[in-house]
């Protein structure tokens, strides 16, 4: 093989090793920091119209983790309460009452299928 012929094929691979090098050094960077996940977390979210809803986000690490309940709109986030996560970190099951349907039960029902068909 001719070495000008190598030369592309050189310059591929070359370019291929850097991308790798390249992000880890964006990730480490302050621009990178911005598109990291941080801090926060979903925990739950309620919708109350179509415009409307109650969201339940997690904040902070460790012992300093809060959960924030915010009243969220198209205009605006308002937050409406703020309390600490039970101990496992999840949402509390609901206690008694029945259990929540699945959406393959409920669209069953409404097409008049299954054992609670109405």
């Amino acid at each position: 093989m001719n070495p000008s012929s190598l030369t592309p094929l050189l310059w591929l691979l070359g370019v291929v090793a850097l991308i790798p090098l390249v992000l880890w050094m964006i990730r480490r960077s302050p621009m990178g920091a911005q598109f990291s996940s941080g801090p926060l977390r979903p925990v739950g979210t309620l919708p109350l119209s179509n415009s409307q809803r109650l969201v339940t986000v997690e904040v902070g690490h460790g012992e300093e983790r809060l959960w924030l309940v915010l009243g969220v709109t198209p205009g605006s986030i308002t937050p409406l309460h703020t309390m600490v996560p039970p101990p496992g970190g999840e949402p509390a099951a609901p206690t008694g009452g029945t259990p929540q349907a699945t959406f393959a039960q409920l669209l069953g029902r409404l097409q008049g299928r299954g054992p609670d068909a109405r």
